[in-house]
């Protein structure tokens, strides 16, 4: 089975050959290039061609937000990670809405961040549980100031996903959703999953009435 292939970005030379051991040391992951976020970024994602991107989100070489939406413009398909987050850190929301996928604590343990990386290749998204709550109140607390009336209106929904949804409100199950659109019952799931975890609900019942009360 092919390994997931990453490109690490981080500008302390200590932290970055840590990194690349750790993660090196696994069986079904591998960096594949690195990088200090400087203006070699594009030209080393096009050679290296990752699925998965570790960028630190402290960068002091570059602006670390610029890094994560020049790559999503250049590469929109390639998923994104950052790196040594604070669970207080204001920004958060701004790298959410430049396409980060996931996210690992300053804390983090190598098993986790294993994990985030399997997952977010996968195609999740990972938020820590400690980063969640707050995420979504700064989500909510965006779209008041912005005059917005509703979550859904400030946090990003793909079209297929807008989709799952429209489908979910005509009560159809998992499986009749998938025969309506041509996809897998598996793909459904996982779009539901990713529907709940960016509406930070719990259950399709709260997506459908969600839904409807924002007509």
């Amino acid at each position: 089975m092919p390994k997931i292939r990453i490109l690490l970005i981080e500008d302390n030379r200590i932290l970055r050959d840590g990194i690349t051991a750790m993660i090196n040391g696994q069986k079904d992951v591998t960096v594949a290039a690195v990088c200090d976020g400087r203006d070699d970024t594009v030209s080393k994602a096009r050679t290296a061609k990752p699925q998965v991107v570790l960028i630190d989100l402290g960068l002091e070489s570059q602006n670390s937000l610029d890094v994560v939406q020049l790559l999503k413009k250049e590469f929109p398909d390639i998923k994104i990670i950052g790196m040594g987050v604070n669970p207080a850190q204001p920004d958060i929301m701004e790298f959410v809405q430049a396409g980060v996928e996931g996210f690992i604590l300053k804390n983090a343990t190598l098993e986790e961040v294993i994990k985030t990386i399997r997952a977010v290749a996968d195609g999740e998204r990972v938020l820590p549980p400690l980063m969640t709550g707050s995420l979504f109140f700064q989500v909510a607390e965006h779209a008041l100031l912005k005059g917005k009336r509703n979550l859904k209106s400030a946090v990003r929904m793909t079209e297929r996903e807008k989709e799952v949804i429209a489908l979910i409100v005509e009560g159809m199950s998992n499986k009749q959703i998938g025969d309506n659109l041509n996809i897998a019952t598996f793909t459904v799931k996982s779009h539901v999953h990713n529907i709940l975890e960016k509406l930070a609900l719990q259950s399709r019942l709260q997506i459908a009435m969600h839904a409807r009360n924002e007509k």
